[in-house]
């Protein structure tokens, strides 16, 4: 298979960096009930991880390609590896707040290497967009290691047990770095005629294109309806619907399920079914999820559950929203990416990266305020709000992408 190993690179890059940065959900729950913080102090986390990620890869998506990925790659693993060892003894919620700081900087940098190589790797624009949903999928099977491994450390006698997850990571960590310095990438030069700030400006210019300004508003607003969502989970499943805290984090592990699943099965949908007819039935089938199926969780018996058989019906149904959320961040990443000329893609990815980054902020800090003042069976109702501004913006993109196709023939 061609570009084999560099697919693979990408693949276990996704992998690593889902599980370190989808664990928030599991440290705000941790935060709160080890380190005593309350839900708004929590959020504090996301961005943390968000506003690095945003400002790192603002900062380098014109500028990576020069310094090279493979190199970029290892200083991410060099730095997520202190990070490990930072949370491992630090032991407190600053020590949180560092960890999520260096993996920001790391997964920024990791970001911008994968969404622009896929352009590498990919032969034309159908295996593009099919290729972008099955490393999303591989992301979210991260992010299911995550809510499996850390909850195994869970313990009722010793409650630092659970950080001897990180001494696992670290291993993994170690592993993926050695594999990468081994391993050839075997790309085409980089020009180097023009100065970083000349690229850097040129990447500024891009924001003007009305297709990458309707791109910015759809990777805030998709990001804030997810991780709004992914990072509250947890907290829900055991505020709101009683379970018990290592319970709810494993339950949270069917939403990371049934997105994988979901972007999985899009990467063979959108070559049968036009990418805007599916992601506007996927949207409406969301909001459908988020109106009829949250009122369940109003007036449930304040009793704690710690077994599965006793999870309420909301509990199995709600997180399977991921279904229908699932396509549509890579579907339309993929469709502006290709829409773009190749050599600017470094550049897309770190615009990409840094609305994304800056969404994940505002709705976990959203849905944490909402938490705390008006309750965690109602906070979820925000994400309709997202939501409907997202039906509008991929209309928009649609109406642009068709039009330029029509010019391209």
């Amino acid at each position: 298979m061609k570009n084999l190993g560099l697919k693979l690179i990408l693949f276990i890059n996704y992998f690593v960096f889902a599980a370190l940065l989808n664990s928030v959900g599991l440290l705000i729950q941790k935060s709160q009930n080890v380190y005593g913080i309350s839900a708004s102090k929590a959020s504090l986390l996301e961005p943390a991880k968000d506003l690095t990620i945003a400002v790192v890869a603002f900062l380098i998506g014109s500028f990576l390609p020069k310094l090279g990925y493979k190199k970029g790659m290892l200083i991410s693993y060099a730095l997520v590896f202190l990070g490990c060892f930072i949370m491992y003894f630090g032991n407190s919620f600053w020590s949180v707040i560092l960890l999520f700081a260096c993996t920001g900087f790391s997964f920024a940098i990791i970001k911008v290497s994968v969404l622009a190589l896929i352009g590498v790797v990919a032969e034309n624009e159908s295996d593009h967009q099919s290729f972008m949903s099955y490393i999303e999928s591989v992301f979210m099977l991260g992010i299911v290691f995550a809510y499996i491994i850390f909850p195994m450390f869970y313990s009722e006698t010793d409650p630092n047990a659970w950080l001897d997850v990180y001494l696992i990571l670290a291993s993994l960590i170690a592993v993926v770095f050695v594999f990468i310095l081994f391993s050839k990438f075997n790309l085409p030069a980089v020009e180097t005629s023009k100065s970083t700030l000349d690229e850097f400006k040129d990447m500024i210019q891009l924001m003007k294109r009305p297709l990458l300004i309707l791109f910015a508003v759809f990777a805030f607003m998709y990001v804030m309806t997810e991780q709004g969502i992914m990072s509250w989970l947890p907290t829900f499943n055991q505020k709101v619907l009683h379970l018990s805290e290592k319970l709810a984090g494993q339950m949270a592990v069917i939403l990371m399920l049934s997105i994988a699943f979901g972007r999985f099965v899009s990467g063979i949908i959108v070559k049968k079914i036009h990418w805007y007819i599916y992601l506007t039935v996927c949207l409406l089938c969301a909001a459908c999820l988020v109106i009829f199926v949250l009122p369940q969780a109003s007036n449930l018996a304040v009793t704690e559950i710690k077994n599965l058989s006793d999870v309420p019906l909301i509990g199995f149904v709600f997180p399977l929203i991921g279904l229908f959320l699932a396509p549509i961040y890579p579907l339309i990443n993929s469709t502006i990416l290709s829409a773009t000329e190749k050599h600017w893609h470094s550049a897309v990815a770190g615009i990409l990266t840094f609305f994304s980054a800056f969404g994940g902020t505002c709705g976990s800090m959203i849905i944490g305020y909402l938490f705390q003042n008006v309750g965690g069976h109602k906070a979820f109702y925000f994400s309709l709000i997202p939501m409907t501004v997202l039906m509008v913006v991929i209309f928009f993109i649609n109406k642009i992408d068709k039009k330029s196709n029509i010019n391209a023939a």
